[in-house]
C-alpha cells in the first residue's frame, strides 16, 4: 500500500511539473508574439489620413474677359468586386444607379468579362465623374458602410481588410465653352498618363505655346486623423496645403469682334467657294492682336476625322506664294536705297516686256509709261521689276530680311515657320530678281506679312504680332513675356509715309477701290498668285489683302485677308474676294467702336440729300445702303423724313454705323453662256 502510494504521488509530481512547464511555455510564446507584434510594421489603417488635392492647368481668357478654355478634375468610381455582399449586391447597384445616373444593367455588366465570368480585384463602375457627381457618391459611400452593404476580405498578407466605394481624382480634362470660336489659334489639348493620373498637355496654338506657363503649379495637400470608416476629420491636428493652378493667359483678342470676322469669314467663304479664308485685326504701333479668324474651325473637345486639316493655324503654318502683296515691299527697299521716287517714270512697253529668248514678263493693263506711284496701283510686273532691277541681289535680299522675311515673324503660336526668299546667287540674276519683285519663287506666311505691311502704318517699325498681353498668378500678378521676336525698323519714316500715301492711292483709283470707306483712312494692295506644287503651277490661287484702316482719333490697324482656292466665276481675283472681306472687318470695327469715321459736314449734307431723295421716289427700291454702308429702307405707306438735317449741321459730327450682314449669293451654273471678260479693274492676276 505504501509503495503504491508513493507511486501515485510521483506520478503527479510528474504531470504539475509538465503542466508547469507547458504553462511557462505558453507564457513566453504569448510573450514573444506581443513582443513581435509592437516591434513589426502591421497592416493596419493608419490614424492619420492624407489627401492630395491635384493643381489644374491655367485658364485661358479674351481682352473682354471671356473664358476661353479651363480645366476641371474628373473621377472615377472604384469597388473590389468580392467585397459587396452576395445578399447585398442587389441594394448597391439600385442606389448607385440613383445617385450617378448609370443603368442598372449596365452597373451589372462592369462586374463581369464578356464571358461572363465575375472579375477579381478592382472594378471601376465609372469614368469622367464630374467633382459634383464625386461629392454625391462619396456621401452614398458612407451610407453604404451605415448599411453594412460591405465586408472584409483577406489581403495578400492574410489580413481582413474592408474595402469600400471608393472615388479616386483620376485626372484634369478640359472644357471649351466657346465651342468653335477662337480656332484654330487657340490650339487643344491631349490627355497623358503620368503617375496613373491623366493630365492634358497643349498640342497646337496658344495651348502648345504656353504649356510652360499654363503648368506652372503646386499640388495641394491634407493631413489629418481619420474616423472608423476612413474619412479625414478637420480638427486642430489637421494641416492643410492650399493648391496653387497654373499661370492664367490673357490675350488681346476681343471676343465680340473675333466672333463677328468670324462670321463674316464664313459668309464670304460660301460666297468665293473658297476652301478657307483667313483674316486678321492688328495694332500696327503694339502689335497686338485683336482678332484672327479662319473659315475652317472645330470644336476642340470632340475633334473629328473631318477636322483634321483644319486644325494647324495657317496664319504662321502655311507659307504660300504671296504675289502682289510684295511689290510695295519691292519698291520700299528701293526708296530706302535713293533709286528711285514715287514720281519717276518707267516704261512699261504696253504690258509686255522680253527679258530673254524665252521669258517674257506681262501686265493685265496696258501703259506705255507708269510712275513707281502707279506701277503699284495699276500692279505692273513689268514696272516693279525694272524697279527691282535698281537693286543689287545683296541689297534686295537684305531688305526683304529687315522686313521679316524669310525668318519666324515672332508671332506667339507653336509653330512659326520662316518660309524662304532666294539666295543672293539667285537673286544677282535679273530674271530671278524681277521674279520675286512681284511675289514668285518665294515663300511667306500670313504673319509676316502682318509685320510687314505694320511697317507702312507705324514709321517703318515691323511689329511682331502678339496674341497673348499677360499672365497671373492666383495672386492676379501679373507677368508679361518678351516677344519672341524684337521689333524691327525695316524701312525709314519718310519711305514709309511714301508708301502709306501710295497705299492709299490703290485703294482710291486701282485693285482694292472695294475697300474704300467713308470718314477711315484706308489703304493696301491686293495680290492674286497661281498655288504652286511639286508639279508647277495650278489653276488655283491665293487671294489677298493686306493693308491698313486708320481713323482721325489715333487708332491704327494693320488688316490681312488670305482666300484659299476661291472657285466661283472671278472670285478668284483678290479685287473680288479679299478686298470685299476687308471691307467687312472694316465695318467690324466699326460697330464696335475700333474705329470711329469722322465726317466732313460736306459729307453728312451729301449723304441726307440722298437718303430725302430716295424716300421720295415711289419707283425707288425699298431698300438701298448708303454711303456709309447703313441700310436704309421705306416704310410701307409711311413717309419718314430724312435721317440728316441739313441746317443742324453745325460741327462735324462722328457717325456709327449698324454693320451689315453680308448675305451670300446663291451661286447658279451658266448654261450654254459664255461669260463675260472681266473688266480689267478687278484684273489683278500675277503672272508671266
Amino acid at each position: 500500500m505504501g509503495i503504491k502510494k508513493r507511486e501515485t504521488q510521483a506520478t503527479r509530481g510528474t504531470k504539475l511539473l509538465v503542466l508547469y512547464l507547458m504553462l511557462i511555455i505558453l507564457v513566453i510564446i504569448f510573450l514573444s508574439s506581443v513582443y513581435r507584434t509592437m516591434n513589426s510594421q502591421r497592416q493596419i489603417p493608419s490614424k492619420m489620413s492624407t489627401i492630395q488635392n491635384r493643381s489644374l492647368r491655367g485658364d485661358i481668357l479674351s481682352k473682354d474677359g471671356y473664358l476661353i478654355a479651363s480645366s476641371y478634375k474628373f473621377y472615377q468610381a472604384v469597388v473590389h468586386s468580392k467585397s459587396i455582399r452576395p445578399e447585398k449586391k442587389e441594394l448597391f447597384v439600385k442606389l448607385f444607379s440613383i445617385y450617378s445616373g448609370i443603368d442598372e444593367e449596365k452597373i451589372y455588366s462592369t462586374f463581369y468579362t464578356k464571358r461572363g465570368i465575375l472579375k477579381k480585384g478592382y472594378v471601376t463602375l465609372a469614368k469622367d465623374i464630374n467633382a459634383r457627381q464625386s461629392m454625391q457618391l462619396k456621401s452614398l459611400s458612407s451610407k453604404l458602410y451605415r448599411l453594412g452593404v460591405f465586408q472584409s476580405i483577406k489581403n495578400s498578407k492574410n489580413i481582413d481588410v474592408v474595402h469600400g466605394l471608393d472615388i479616386v481624382e483620376s485626372g484634369e480634362a478640359r472644357r471649351y465653352p466657346l465651342l468653335k470660336s477662337m480656332t484654330p489659334i487657340i490650339g487643344y489639348v491631349k490627355n497623358k498618363l503620368e503617375n496613373r493620373y491623366s493630365l492634358s498637355k497643349g498640342q497646337k496654338g496658344i495651348e502648345k505655346y504656353a504649356q510652360k506657363y499654363l503648368t506652372i503649379s503646386k499640388n495641394g495637400m491634407f493631413k489629418g486623423p481619420r474616423d472608423v470608416i476612413g474619412y479625414a476629420i478637420h480638427n486642430g491636428e489637421s494641416s492643410k496645403i492650399n493648391r496653387v493652378n497654373g499661370l492664367d493667359v490673357h490675350l488681346n483678342i476681343s471676343l465680340p469682334l473675333q466672333q463677328s470676322i468670324e462670321a463674316v469669314l464664313d459668309d464670304m467663304k460660301i460666297e468665293t467657294g473658297a476652301s478657307e479664308i483667313l483674316g486678321a485685326v492688328m495694332e500696327s504701333k503694339t502689335g497686338k492682336v485683336l482678332a484672327m479668324a479662319s473659315s475652317n474651325r472645330y470644336n476642340p473637345s470632340h475633334i473629328t476625322q473631318k477636322d483634321v486639316y483644319s486644325l494647324n493655324p495657317k496664319f504662321s503654318e502655311y507659307p504660300y506664294e504671296a504675289g502682289s502683296v510684295i511689290k510695295p515691299l519691292t519698291l520700299s527697299i528701293a526708296l530706302d536705297y535713293k533709286r528711285v521716287t514715287p514720281t519717276t517714270w518707267f516704261e512699261t512697253f504696253d504690258g509686255k516686256m522680253k527679258i530673254s529668248a524665252r521669258k517674257t514678263i506681262t501686265d493685265d493693263e496696258k501703259f506705255k509709261a507708269l510712275t513707281a506711284t502707279d506701277i503699284i496701283v495699276h500692279s505692273s510686273n513689268v514696272g516693279i521689276s525694272q524697279i527691282a532691277w535698281k537693286l543689287t541681289g545683296s541689297e534686295f535680299r537684305d531688305g526683304l530680311l529687315k522686313f521679316g522675311l524669310s525668318q519666324p515673324s515672332g508671332i506667339d503660336l507653336s509653330r512659326d515657320l520662316a518660309g524662304k526668299i532666294k539666295s543672293v546667287r539667285l537673286l544677282n540674276n535679273k530674271l530671278h530678281r524681277a521674279n520675286q519683285s512681284y511675289g514668285y519663287g518665294m515663300h511667306i506666311t500670313f504673319t509676316q506679312l502682318m509685320r510687314a505691311y505694320s511697317a507702312f502704318n507705324n514709321g517703318g517699325m515691323a511689329m511682331s504680332p502678339r496674341i497673348i498681353d499677360y499672365f497671373t498668378d492666383s495672386k492676379d500678378k501679373k507677368y508679361r513675356l518678351a516677344p519672341p521676336k524684337p521689333d524691327k525698323r525695316a524701312i525709314s519714316s519718310k519711305t514709309s509715309e511714301e508708301i502709306h500715301t501710295i497705299l492709299q492711292e490703290v485703294v482710291k483709283r486701282g485693285t482694292g477701290v472695294a475697300g474704300q470707306y467713308k470718314g477711315l483712312d484706308i489703304g493696301g494692295k491686293t495680290g492674286t498668285a497661281h498655288i504652286a506644287t511639286s508639279a508647277g503651277y495650278t489653276k488655283s490661287y491665293h487671294s489677298s489683302f493686306f493693308g491698313f484702316a486708320n481713323d482721325k482719333f489715333g487708332k491704327k490697324y494693320t488688316i490681312g485677308v488670305l482666300v484659299i482656292k476661291a472657285t466661283k466665276p472671278f472670285k478668284y481675283f483678290a479685287s473680288m474676294s479679299a478686298v470685299p472681306t476687308f471691307k467687312q472687318i472694316t465695318q467690324a470695327l466699326v460697330e464696335y467702336e475700333f474705329l470711329v469715321p469722322k465726317l466732313s459736314k460736306a459729307e453728312l449734307a451729301e449723304i441726307a440729300k440722298e437718303e430725302a431723295g430716295y424716300l421720295k421716289d415711289k419707283n425707288k427700291e425699298k431698300c438701298i445702303t448708303n454711303k456709309l454702308n447703313t441700310k436704309i429702307c421705306k416704310p410701307k405707306n409711311i413717309y419718314i423724313k430724312p435721317k440728316y438735317k441739313i441746317k443742324k449741321y453745325k460741327k462735324i459730327k462722328i457717325y456709327k454705323p449698324v454693320r451689315k450682314k453680308i448675305k451670300p449669293k446663291i451661286y447658279k451654273k451658266h448654261k450654254n453662256k459664255k461669260v463675260k471678260k472681266q473688266e480689267p479693274i478687278f484684273n489683278d492676276l500675277d503672272m508671266f
